[in-house]
């Protein structure tokens, strides 16, 4: 019997390439790379970064050029608030003090293109 890849595996594959290259677009950029694919009951974060003071969450999305969404418009408020969540079981469970500075950044990628938004959104 022969198994078909089904497109789900592809979809995967081309996320984690493009995780890939966001995390070292980010570490170009100074960012020092803690964790990749961090996951809780909550949720997931694809990369979580330090720079400077800032623990930061970052979430990446990728688009074909050409598609109707952008990458940057496809977090919406219900995906934030499972990052918050996610991000708050984090450093719980690593031990990062309640003062720690921390910001929720988006990395979209449209056809190759990166465009980077820094504290994207607040806490929610």
């Amino acid at each position: 019997m022969r198994i078909m890849a089904g497109k789900g595996n592809a979809n995967r594959r081309m996320g984690a390439f493009w995780e890939r290259q966001a995390a070292e677009y980010l570490e170009q950029k100074g960012y020092q790379i803690l964790e990749r694919n961090f996951c809780s009951y909550f949720g997931e974060i694809d990369i979580i970064a330090r720079q400077g003071d800032y623990l930061v969450f970052v979430e990446v999305k990728y688009r074909r050029e050409g598609s109707p969404v952008h990458a940057l418009e496809s977090i919406d408020s219900g995906k934030q608030r499972r990052i918050c969540k996610t991000a708050a079981y984090y450093c719980l469970r690593c031990g990062w003090p309640e003062d720690t500075p921390c910001r929720f950044d988006i990395l979209g990628i449209q056809g190759g293109a990166f465009a980077h938004i820094e504290d994207a959104f607040p806490y929610v």
